[in-house]
């Protein structure tokens, strides 16, 4: 199955699920009509589905069949994930996501227009977080409806917690390492592996296998490939975050350096910067009113320390072991071809 016909059965389960989950919610009240309109344009426009292909194909590595319920328990990773961004733009203060205003940002739109009492910006962010709880419920309620049998639902649920669990404990690293200020290669390595690369890629390669009933050595072997990829994708989005073009990324020009991410790329630059670039770096990083001007001199500082460099670096020798790792005997041929695909789409890619 080629990538595109994967994303629009996704996309079609996806638009199922919410007509069903929504509708209920105008006959609570008739002031829950934007947080319905809201979840469902955040979730269907747009997004790459990298995890349900993942899903998708680390369930066809692992001997299982294609159906329409694998689709849909694919597809609810798109609503956790909804619940992960929506969360994250709160957290870091992010004006856009996807080209478009970021979900607190649209709620605090709506107060201003209908002259409500209060903050703006506090109704936003609390109608945001709000959002990104019913998101993460309807994740559960979608997998757990997907019509996949009790068995492999029961084998799945173990994988599934565990991936919540790390993704938030990955989010919390985040917080904690800019809050010190970063500077250590191996702590941002770290929230890059629990923040993003196994939620990312290994967690829905087991959650697809899983369900196929998989065992221990093909979770392995699926692993073997997805902690690298995972690294090299999130690795990606760190170089997209600094030098990214604004028409592809869906998000301002050096928007990760207005908000100070403490990402391995800043790592390395601050590990291999002299006096005066250090302290440029640490001068500019996080300043929300960061122009033009100043996101270039950290483009440039960056560059001059060797830092994106040896991102790049890191890509390729992630890429390549992942590579390797797909030469694996355990795996399906026909979904190893895939997976080498999807290898090249998250770390290639130019958003």
């Amino acid at each position: 199955m080629s990538p595109a016909d994967l994303r629009e059965r996704v996309d079609k389960a996806l638009h199922e699920f919410l007509q069903r989950a929504v509708a209920p919610l105008a006959g609570l009240s008739p002031d829950l009509a934007p947080f319905g309109v809201v979840t469902e344009t955040f979730v269907l426009d747009g997004g790459k589905r990298l995890r349900p292909a993942f899903c998708y194909w680390g369930h066809r590595a692992a001997g299982g069949d294609d159906s329409d319920a694998l689709i849909r328990a694919a597809a609810s990773l798109e609503l956790l994930q909804a619940c992960a961004l929506v969360h994250d733009d709160v957290i870091d203060s992010s004006d856009t996501r996807r080209g478009a205003p970021s979900v607190h940002r649209r709620f605090a739109a709506i107060h201003r227009s209908e002259g409500w009492h209060g903050d703006p910006e506090a109704f936003g962010s609390a109608s945001a977080i709000l959002l990104g709880d019913l998101a993460l419920i309807w994740a559960d309620t979608m997998l757990a409806e997907s019509g996949l049998g009790v068995d492999a639902l029961q084998r799945a649920f173990g994988v599934w917690d565990a991936m919540r669990v790390e993704v938030m404990c990955g989010q919390y690293l985040d917080v904690v390492e800019q809050a010190r200020g970063g500077g250590s290669v191996e702590r941002a390595l770290r929230v890059a592996r629990f923040k993003s690369a196994k939620y990312t890629v290994e967690r829905p390669l087991h959650l697809g296998a899983a369900l196929a009933g998989a065992g221990g050595d093909m979770l392995s072997a699926l692993s073997a490939f997805g902690l690298p990829i995972g690294e090299a994708f999130q690795l990606r989005d760190d170089l997209l975050g600094v030098y990214g073009d604004p028409a592809e990324t869906g998000k301002p020009a050096g928007d990760d350096l207005r908000e100070g991410k403490r990402t391995v790329l800043v790592a390395f630059a601050l590990e291999g910067a002299n006096d005066t670039q250090r302290e440029t770096l640490r001068r500019l990083l996080g300043d929300p009113a960061l122009g033009e001007d100043g996101v270039t001199i950290l483009r440039e500082v960056i560059d001059a320390t060797g830092a994106r460099d040896r991102v790049e670096g890191l890509i390729d020798e992630r890429y390549e072991q992942a590579q390797r790792a797909l030469e694996s005997p355990l795996l399906d041929s026909t979904a190893a071809d895939a997976l080498r695909v999807l290898a090249a789409a998250a770390t290639r890619r130019a958003h």
